[in-house]
């Protein structure tokens, strides 16, 4: 048998491929294997006197043979083809899978932030303020069609004399003369810095709460933050007497995410990848039933959920997904880790107060409805028994500290 010809046990797979109406090589074979998308064949027994030796396909080949023809093609990167074919349930590398995740991580990039590593933090942000200023880089707050949205139902309420949001709703915002203040400009700088340093203050947090809901007459959700140190103040061990959120150990956020890619357990990524999918659909879904409402001239059930959704925490996944038009698979996977972020969150402070009225996270408009799935187990925690010391308090979460 000449070199160019696929071994006996790769001829197995392509065989296979082929019975399945796909065309592969020995050579994709080979290039799929070094990038770690699929095992090596299992060496055998030998032929005797000098013939060779035999091998066969590891089991889990001919599934993800299939996936890989399916999915591959021309400038498909292979940390994409891990995440894709992870989301199906097919056994890519455990090590091919979370290096995929951490790789999605590595896309967080800040202008200017490597002028000079050696720089101590306040030289670091001075030089990505200057690298933003130059080049004018600037986050969108509200997207167009969520702004579009916004201002056809803000005309539709002043045409029946109506205020929103309504008075029981505005009433939970304490400071309701703070006009949004935070500018494009300003919102893509405190980005950055909560990028580098892993924390934001509270009033910087409610400042772009404000400013990602302009035509707000009061804003629920961004005073709930603002006055979370008055309200609960055992909250206190997470945050610094100068009022700064710690968002984990201090230092870079995304060291806190890699980390997370090391360890989360592999369910629970297939389970926030599924999430942020799940929130993607319901944005778009609600979009769609939003502006149909509007464009008959109703207000009904959409629009209320629209509504409640844009002035509560809900309302961060919807602009989002409207920024993110395009969605490729480093988006995706980093959004999963974001979410997978705000379970570990949750849990600490679940620490730090327990109980810390979970239920909450049921109410409309707080969570998207996907995410409200998610976290059921920990909702569910208020009324569940103690669990013993070391103990994981739901299977399938992510521990804090593990």
């Amino acid at each position: 048998m000449s070199s160019s010809e696929p071994s006996a046990a790769d001829q197995q797979l392509i065989d296979h491929a082929q019975r399945h109406g796909y065309t592969i090589t020995a050579k994709q074979l080979a290039t799929w294997r070094r990038a770690g998308l699929m095992p090596g064949n299992i060496p055998g027994g030998g032929l005797g006197r000098g013939k060779g030796s035999t091998s066969r396909p590891a089991p889990e080949s001919f599934d993800l043979v299939l996936g890989l023809a399916r999915r591959a093609g021309p400038g498909k990167r292979p940390t994409d083809l891990a995440l894709l074919l992870f989301a199906e349930g097919l056994p890519v590398p455990e090590t091919t899978v979370r290096a995929a995740f951490r790789a999605a991580v590595d896309t967080i990039t800040l202008p200017g932030e490597d002028d000079d590593p050696d720089d101590d933090l306040d030289e670091r942000l001075d030089n990505v303020a200057g690298h933003l200023a130059e080049t004018g880089q600037a986050m969108t707050l509200v997207p167009a069609r969520a702004r579009r949205i916004d201002e056809h139902i803000a005309r539709l309420a002043r045409d029946a004399g109506e205020t929103w949001p309504p008075p029981e709703l505005a009433s939970w915002d304490e400071n309701p003369e703070r006009a949004p203040s935070t500018t494009p400009q300003d919102a893509t700088l405190t980005a950055a810095a909560a990028v580098l340093t892993g924390s934001l203050s509270l009033q910087e947090i409610g400042d772009m709460l404000r400013a990602m809901n302009p035509g707000a007459g009061a804003n629920p959700i961004a005073s709930l933050v603002e006055t979370t140190q008055n309200d609960v103040p055992d909250i206190a061990e997470v945050i610094a007497p100068d009022g700064t959120l710690a968002l984990g150990p201090a230092g870079d956020a995304r060291d806190l995410l890699r980390d997370l890619t090391d360890k989360a357990p592999l369910e629970d990524l297939a389970a926030a990848w599924q999430t942020v999918q799940r929130v993607r659909e319901w944005a778009l879904d609600l979009c769609m039933r939003v502006e149909s409402e509007l464009e008959a001239g109703q207000r009904g059930e959409a629009v209320a959920e629209w509504q409640t959704s844009r002035y509560l925490g809900a309302g961060l996944a919807m602009l989002s997904t409207l920024r993110d038009r395009r969605w490729p698979p480093a988006q995706r996977a980093l959004d999963t880790m974001l979410v997978l972020y705000q379970l570990h969150e949750f849990r600490l402070l679940d620490r730090i107060v327990p109980g810390c009225q979970w239920h909450l996270l049921q109410s409309e408009g707080v969570m998207p409805p996907p995410v409200r799935v998610l976290l059921k187990d920990l909702i569910d925690q208020d009324s569940a028994p103690a669990q013993p010391a070391g103990m994981s308090p739901r299977a399938g979460t992510v521990r804090p500290g593990s």
